[in-house]
């Protein structure tokens, strides 16, 4: 029989009732049976069997609990999963990691030295669309890779209604947020690069956190550019990527999100299936003939992190995104922040 997993959820936010929930809901090596809502019993009302604490204190005190899933503000994950380790439980953090890679470190050294499972939450590594990306990469198709470009788009002049977002505190901001995606699947390409350059703005009229981002990382010959707006409404291709036999273009349509949205559960028919419009273009040439096609994306599926989170636990496998991983996309982000404000290249410390 399969080891069950009591996990417990520190927020019933959106990425509670979205990204975390619902997988664990239908995972059969897990069950749903605690959550934080400090005023609501949504998850009540979705998942009756769930009890509700008030507080994350009071819920880290529930020694059923084998997993906790820390996915409260930034600023607040180091603090935590430090209790959560520190209580014994077994922790997924929600991207990003930490607002500083020090403070990822000694998390790491911590579940270490307790034994305990740490994993982060860098889910868009199972988006169809980073898979097909990853697989023509990885196949050689493009040659000797000399530019790449990650976007990660939205317009929206207003603010976020979730305040802790638009606050100016530390971890905030459109790099934080969205930023961490794009440099962990950059990271996950490419490894780490030799140095970074950024600009980062603040471009929309009532904000006060970044909401405009522009990344390049520098490698031997490859230049990795990562961007992100607030204010495109006219999205270019959010994967760009040129080597010296040819390109590779594709936009960002992973259809999970928006599965989850309509409120349906993981493994509903269709579940993380591109539509044929989405499909990414491939350009290069093989044996000296030139090939220009379509490639369908593989499904996207955010269960495979689960899986590997279960396995971690109930086997001692490798958890799906090592901690280790999630600090380097710390660092590249404190690299950017010190190279747009100095207005300089920066070098990485690897």
């Amino acid at each position: 029989m399969e080891k069950i997993i009591k996990t417990g959820i520190c927020s019933y936010g959106m990425s509670g009732h979205i990204f975390h929930a619902p997988f664990i809901h239908v995972h059969p090596g897990f069950a749903f049976t605690a959550v934080v809502e400090r005023s609501k019993h949504s998850a009540q009302q979705r998942y009756p069997d769930v009890k509700v604490y008030a507080s994350v204190e009071e819920m880290l005190q529930d020694a059923s609990l084998e997993l906790v899933v820390v996915n409260t503000p930034n600023y607040t994950h180091y603090e935590y999963a430090k209790a959560a380790l520190q209580a014994g439980k077994h922790v997924i953090v929600e991207k990003p990691f930490t607002v500083a890679s020090a403070e990822g470190e000694e998390l790491t050294a911590l579940a270490k030295s307790k034994g305990l499972v740490l994993s982060v939450y860098h889910n868009r590594r199972f988006d169809s669309d980073f898979k097909i990306v990853r697989q023509v990469i990885q196949s050689g198709d493009l040659g000797d890779l000399l530019e790449a470009e990650i976007h990660y788009d939205r317009f929206k002049e207003e603010l976020s209604y979730k305040k802790h977002k638009e606050t100016s505190l530390p971890g905030t901001g459109c790099l934080y947020d969205l930023g961490s995606h794009l440099v962990d699947q950059a990271l996950q390409l490419f490894g780490m690069p030799d140095a970074v350059w950024a600009d980062i703005r603040i471009i929309r009229k009532e904000s006060v956190v970044d909401d405009y981002f522009e990344l390049v990382m520098y490698y031997d010959k490859l230049r990795v550019r990562l961007k992100s707006n607030y204010l495109v409404r006219e999205p270019l291709p959010s994967y760009q990527f040129h080597g010296r036999k040819g390109s590779f273009i594709k936009t960002k349509a992973d259809t999970q999100e928006n599965m989850l949205l309509q409120g349906l559960m993981p493994g509903a028919p269709g579940w993380g299936e591109e539509g044929i419009h989405e499909w990414g273009l491939l350009h290069t040439e093989k044996d000296g003939k030139v090939i220009r096609q379509y490639l369908p994306s593989p499904k996207g599926n955010y269960l495979e992190y689960f899986d590997g989170v279960h396995k971690a636990i109930a086997t001692g496998a490798p958890v799906p995104v090592q901690p280790a991983d999630a600090v380097n996309v710390i660092r590249i982000i404190e690299t950017a922040f010190a190279s747009s404000k100095a207005g300089q290249v920066i070098p990485v410390k690897k």
